[in-house]
Parts: structure tokens; C-alpha cells; sequence
């Protein structure tokens, strides 16, 4: 019959919804290949990297695993997340995904989301009660990731949902800082951030500025 999750994908992927004939037998093979863990993807992962909603829809509705990992040990949720295909993520979370499993990197589908970046699909996740402050294996929340990949509106739309500000020993606005960021470095501020903050290194935020963007150090004290 079907020789992998390839074919078995293959057959969705021709597989008419409308056909009831069709959809009972589709049911039957899923049911035998629906939990497969093998060193792949399930059919789950395949539907929402492509954006599937109906497969997606008749996958969690008929009892399918969600927080199965891949090879790269990410969820569905993550993949969809990833794959921006923010109407299986909505489908996802609204079946119990759960929003906080992490990869190997240790980053969440709220760090994959500040990343894309999806502010809309951010928002689902907090909705489902993502952590906001969440730290992956480098110590990065969702903040800080939005911050060193200069995505404003995100540190914006964080922050306003209350992301910890002074999240970790190199704060937010040390990254900002580090990168010459002043927009950033704005907003931060606007937030709370704290300027005499300093790291194991005993370093400041201005110290860092003055390190890698001495012009900016003069700017940073008339914020």
C-alpha cells in the first residue's frame, strides 16, 4: 500500500475532502501510519509545513498525537510556526498543542514566530499562554531574539505584552546597544529598561555602545 510517510503524503496531497468514499479509506490508512515516530516527519508536520488546513483539521479531530517531535525535534506547532501557516497554527493551539516544548536549540514557536517575524502568529501563541520569557540554550528569550534580529515592531508588541525587560545577565538593552541600535535602544528605555545594569563582565549597556559605536555613547546619555 504505502511504503512511507512520502507516499502516504503523496495520497493526501491528490486526496478530494468532498469525496466521502475517499475520506472514510484516507481515515483508515492515517489511522495506521497517525503515530508513526520514525526519524522523519509525520503526517501532521508534512500538512502543516505546506499549510494543509483540512488535513490538519481531520488530523487533530480524529484523535492524532500533536506534540510529536521531527528530526530536528520540533513540533507540528513549531513547524507551522516556522513555515508561517498561521491558519494550522490557529487549528493547532485551539486542538491543546502545546505552545512551550523546545527544540534542540532549546527555542520555542515563540521564538520561531519573533524570528519569521509574525507578530499576528506571536500573538496566537500568547493567547494559548506561551511563555513570554522563555530562554533557549543561549539564554535568548523571544525579546532579546527580536532585538539582535532588529525587528522593532516585535520588541514593541513584546514589551507591551509584558515581556521581561531586563531578561537575563546581558539584558535586552545591552543587545541593542551592542548593535548600535538606537530606534531599539528608544524603546527600551520608553519600557523601563535599566541603564546601570551590569553584566558579569561588569559592563553596562553604555559601555557596550561606547565599545562597538563610540559616537553612540554620547547619544545613549541624552536619551
Amino acid at each position: 500500500m504505502f511504503c512511507g510517510l512520502k507516499d502516504l503524503f503523496s495520497f493526501w496531497q491528490g486526496f478530494n475532502l468532498k469525496k466521502k468514499v475517499s475520506f472514510s479509506y484516507a481515515g483508515h490508512v492515517l489511522r495506521k501510519h497517525i503515530t508513526c515516530v520514525r526519524k522523519v516527519k509525520t503526517p501532521l508536520h508534512l500538512a502543516c509545513a505546506n499549510g494543509h488546513v483540512d488535513v490538519v483539521t481531520y488530523l487533530v479531530e480524529n484523535k492524532c498525537k500533536l506534540n510529536l517531535f521531527d528530526n530536528d525535534n520540533r513540533s507540528p506547532l513549531m513547524k507551522a510556526v516556522q513555515c508561517q501557516q498561521e491558519k494550522c497554527v490557529a487549528v493547532l493551539l485551539q486542538h491543546g498543542a502545546d505552545p512551550n516544548l523546545a527544540d534542540a536549540d532549546g527555542n520555542t514557536a515563540l521564538h520561531l514566530a519573533v524570528i519569521s517575524p509574525n507578530i499576528s502568529v506571536a500573538g496566537l501563541l500568547l493567547d494559548h499562554n506561551a511563555n513570554i520569557d522563555a530562554q533557549n540554550k543561549e539564554g535568548c528569550t523571544p525579546l532579546i531574539l527580536a532585538v539582535s534580529e532588529h525587528h522593532e515592531e516585535v520588541v514593541e508588541f513584546l514589551l507591551k505584552k509584558g515581556a521581561d525587560v531586563h531578561a537575563r545577565d546581558q539584558t535586552p538593552l545591552m543587545t541593542a546597544a551592542s548593535g548600535g541600535e538606537l530606534n531599539l535602544i528608544k524603546v527600551l528605555l520608553q519600557y523601563g529598561a535599566d541603564v546601570s545594569h551590569k553584566d558579569t563582565n561588569g559592563w553596562t549597556a553604555e559601555d557596550y555602545a561606547e565599545n562597538v559605536y563610540p559616537e553612540l555613547s554620547v547619544r545613549f546619555q541624552v536619551l
